[in-house]
């Protein structure tokens, strides 16, 4: 139980030993990120798919493919929704909890994964807007899962071990990538197996079998199963006790929930005592005395934020075109639109399993005695030199036998990407905010990194068509570079501390550790 003289509830989360509680809001949390990524990243997988079933002209003897505005807004919509979830979520994770909502996200996710695969309509326009449509408020829901899960596993996680933890939530952002290929991959050889394309059909450019239209559905339909599975602990789990006792203020709900979580005995007047040292100078989000405090923090971590996702998800939603640029992946003459499917699916699948998910692994295991601020720092540093050595050397990398040596470091642009600025412009926000804006910001923080996906994902295709893959690489090079100096400049580092000793909210002399036996 937590000593006499040091009771406190804030004090005991800090200090606590790794429990299970913390394992279990990892899993709940991150299996929300599994699902984002999902059916997120997915979705670059089928768009080629779409083009050869809804665009084929009669009569071409090439493949079909999306017109370019159309490609754009169906990789592109999800994100706009992800943006407005990401602000109204937040926003709502203050006022009325962050477990009150929480829930909520995933039925929207589930709804619209499935209502995604059943896009109907009598021809390709009516089909893509309806797919377009529910795409748009997948990621609405999408979008809740970014600050509420950030705040929670935050709020829950103690002081030495908390950048691990809220990593590992964000981590299966990676895993869900790697799971979007396999899936891809399975669906698609499963079909091609067991559905081969009939003998008449010579020219494979053309040949997009009937089956074809049940292959995307399948795919997008199956990211509605991991949200399923988690939705009743999400319901079940309780509200953090930072925001029951000092923003709630309700002592005994506070100490109730967090006796059952950390398997102590917490009276009430833990929770008060808390409430007693929690700063009564509250102000507004954009007051001044907001902006004095905390606006440098919001510039870092929305500047930041939104330089790394123009990057990180235009690679991503367009690695199909950049390996068909270099030669890696066959000319889609040569396959039907299925076969075109397994190819681009394998060739993300390997890039998340070698170069994603080890970045991920990395900085869990390093951010909480490297820090956030020294692993965004080499990880925009080395994003620059290895996207500069992709870009100046072009035109070597396009010969057959060096592409090898493209994937490998096109493969380690995503590894620190990932043990780099993409987990701790996650981690950050929800360390450095006060608790009644922690949710808030962290959502702001978020949105401005969907307002850079937005940018890549509709602006990388015109880029490269008005300068080249060449030049376009060497932009994103630039960008990181740009992250890399703000990050130098403005971010600050949260490592070891307390979440009010980061955001002010307690007086220093006010502070006494909790120990908890």
């Amino acid at each position: 139980m937590a000593n006499e003289g040091q009771s406190s509830i804030l004090g005991a989360l800090d200090s606590a030993k790794t429990q299970w509680y913390h394992v279990t809001t990892v899993i709940i949390s991150g299996m929300g990120f599994f699902t984002d990524s999902c059916d997120l990243f997915v979705i670059s997988l089928i768009t080629k798919l779409l083009g050869r079933i809804y665009y084929q002209k009669p009569g071409s003897s090439s493949p079909g493919s999306l017109p370019d505005g159309i490609s754009a807004t169906v990789s592109g919509v999800a994100f706009a929704g992800t943006f407005l979830g990401q602000i109204f979520f937040g926003c709502l994770g203050d006022k009325l909890g962050r477990k009150r909502v929480y829930g909520l996200t995933l039925v929207i996710m589930t709804v619209c994964s499935i209502c995604s695969g059943l896009s109907l309509g009598t021809d390709p326009k009516s089909v893509m807007t309806t797919l377009c449509f529910f795409r748009f408020w997948l990621g609405f829901g999408i979008g809740g899962d970014y600050p509420l899960s950030a705040t929670i596993m935050s709020e829950y996680a103690n002081k030495r071990t908390r950048g691990a933890f809220i990593a590992s939530v964000f981590a299966m952002q990676g895993v869900g990538i790697l799971a979007a290929g396999g899936v891809s991959l399975l669906v698609s050889y499963i079909f091609e197996l067991h559905f081969p394309s009939p003998a008449y059909m010579v020219d494979p450019a053309t040949s997009t079998v009937p089956q074809a239209d049940y292959v995307w559905r399948i795919i997008l339909m199956l990211g509605a199963i991991p949200a399923l599975l988690t939705y009743y602990w999400r319901v079940k789990m309780p509200e953090t006790a930072r925001y029951t006792s000092l923003i709630a203020k309700k002592s005994e709900q506070a100490a109730s929930d967090m006796a059952k979580v950390l398997n102590v005995d917490i009276e009430a007047s833990s929770a008060k005592h808390d409430q007693a040292r929690f700063s009564s100078d509250e102000f507004g989000l954009f007051s001044a005395k907001f902006l004095r405090r905390h606006g440098l923090h919001l510039l870092a971590t929305t500047t930041t934020w939104f330089l790394l996702d123009i990057a990180f998800y235009s690679q991503n939603l367009f690695q199909k075109d950049i390996f068909t640029t270099i030669g890696w992946l066959p000319p889609p003459k040569t396959m039907n639109a299925i076969q075109e499917l397994f190819m681009i699916s394998k060739a993300q699948f390997l890039i998340a399993l070698c170069g994603t998910v080890p970045g991920y692994i990395a900085t869990i295991a390093t951010i909480d005695w490297m820090g956030r601020f020294k692993i965004q720092v080499f990880g925009f540093f080395m994003m620059m030199l290895c996207l500069i050595g992709l870009g100046l050397p072009y035109h070597h990398w396009t010969l057959p036998h060096n592409r090898i040596g493209f994937i490998v470091l096109y493969s380690l642009t995503f590894f620190f990407c990932n043990f780099g600025p993409n987990a701790t412009t996650f981690i950050v926000p929800a360390e450095i905010f006060p608790a009644r804006l922690r949710s808030t910001c962290h959502g702001i923080s978020a949105a401005s990194g969907k307002a850079g996906a937005m940018v890549g994902s509709f602006g990388f295709a015109a880029l490269v068509k008005a300068i080249g893959m060449r030049n376009t690489l060497l932009v994103m090079a630039g960008i990181s570079l740009v992250g890399m100096l703000l990050t130098l400049f403005l971010v600050p580092e949260p490592k070891g501390k307390s979440l009010e000793d980061l955001s002010g909210e307690v007086e220093p002399e006010k502070i006494k550790d909790t120990i908890v036996v």
